[in-house]
């Protein structure tokens, strides 16, 4: 076991070896702009298609749908963005559906649209686990409704959505359908020609992939408005010089995690469960909430709330002995602010500061695992004090 545990993954992810391999020629050797017409760019673009025919093959999807971005964040930006404008274009209708506990990319963007643009946004409530109902969004559906963009996964909680149902509803009444699929993108079998959704977002730093490009997949025939304009880049959703190293690897890293997805679930899977059970042993009954729901999770997912306890001190002190986790908190120092994922979800002001995710990964052993059980005990205990010190 090594000294020190990575359970973060839901952060990020360190770079696969054979994801950096791949890259490595396209900073030394075949290094030309893929918009070039010499034999320098011409060698860049055969890999651009290359990677986008390798990621539309594995969903398969035509590799004309694939559009490379610079992050997951900006995937999404451009769907629920460049969605709403084309549809006001071309008087496609002016209301979009989304839930309160989407990613921030995708519930920042919808709220900027209302706000600064005049779209209608209806942002619907999730029920005790984190799960939208499909019955609400049917009822939230509007005439002029252009888009509904429900997330695969919840980043915080780990809850699965119901987005088969909700597309399939989509559909039926000729709406677009968006999912934010950061976080389930590795861990989901994705079938572009069955599955109803119009557009898919992935950062490829979630599993095993680099930082600073995203993918965005785009049903043929869905219009987007981009919002980064100049030089007409992929097919004019997205200008900007390609990073082709970055796209390589991408798609390596996405190949990977799909050729090697059962495995990799069941390895997951029992460390979650591991960890579940044993942080539910470990720390009283009465002060520690499982969130997110308990089956229809992601499977690298463990998440709790602690009762009246600082998240940031948490973290804190979990990295002092070793561990890497993450908070619910939306502050990184001083007193955190309540997660709105936990209020979200309708616990009180005794949980919602003490949101605690652990995200396991490849490297990760049981004995990682059951040293993060033995060790929380000691750790709760040190922020009690703490927190009493500074309540006394």
């Amino acid at each position: 076991m090594s000294t020190r545990i990575y359970l973060d993954h839901g952060a990020s992810t360190p770079v696969h070896p054979q994801v950096i391999e791949k890259m490595l020629p396209f900073w030394t050797e075949h290094y030309g702009n893929p918009s070039s017409s010499h034999a320098h760019g011409r060698s860049a673009n055969f890999a651009l298609d290359e990677a986008r025919r390798t990621i539309a093959r594995l969903m398969n999807a035509q590799a004309k749908e694939i559009v490379f971005t610079g992050c997951g964040s900006e995937s999404d930006n451009l769907a629920v963005r460049g969605v709403m404008w084309a549809a006001r274009k071309n008087g496609g209708g002016n209301h979009l559906i989304t839930s309160a506990i989407e990613h921030e990319a995708v519930l920042e963007t919808a709220v900027q649209l209302r706000d600064h643009f005049n779209f209608d946004v209806t942002i619907l409530e999730v029920d005790e686990y984190g799960r939208v109902a499909v019955d609400d969004v049917a009822a939230a559906i509007r005439p002029d409704t252009a888009l509904i963009s429900i997330m695969a996964a919840n980043n915080e909680i780990g809850t699965l959505q119901p987005i088969q149902e909700i597309g399939a509803l989509a559909h039926e009444h000729g709406i677009l359908f968006h999912s934010d699929a950061v976080q389930a993108a590795a861990t989901t079998r994705w079938d572009m020609q069955k599955m109803p959704i119009d557009l898919l977002s992935f950062a490829p730093h979630k599993f095993y992939g680099p930082k600073g490009v995203g993918i965005l997949y785009v049903r043929e025939g869905v219009e987007l408005v981009s919002s980064l304009t100049g030089g007409g880049q992929e097919n004019g959703r997205r200008s900007g010089t390609v990073n082709v190293a970055f796209a390589v690897g991408a798609a390596e890293a996405f190949k990977l995690a799909q050729e090697n997805r059962e495995a990799q679930l069941a390895h997951y899977t029992s460390l979650r469960d591991q960890l579940i059970a044993g942080m539910m042993q470990v720390v009283p009954a009465n002060e520690i909430i499982l969130t997110g729901h308990p089956t229809e999770r992601l499977p690298h997912h463990a998440s709790f709330a602690l009762k009246n306890m600082s998240g940031n001190d948490l973290l804190i002190h979990l990295d002092m002995a070793g561990i890497c986790a993450s908070s619910g908190s939306a502050c990184k120092t001083g007193d955190p602010k309540p997660s709105p994922i936990l209020e979200t979800v309708g616990l009180d002001a005794a949980w919602t500061t003490g949101g605690l995710r652990f995200t396991v990964g490849s490297q990760n052993s049981p004995a990682d695992i059951e040293h993060v059980i033995q060790t929380m005990p000691t750790v709760v205990e040190k922020v009690r004090k703490v927190s009493q010190l500074f309540s006394a």
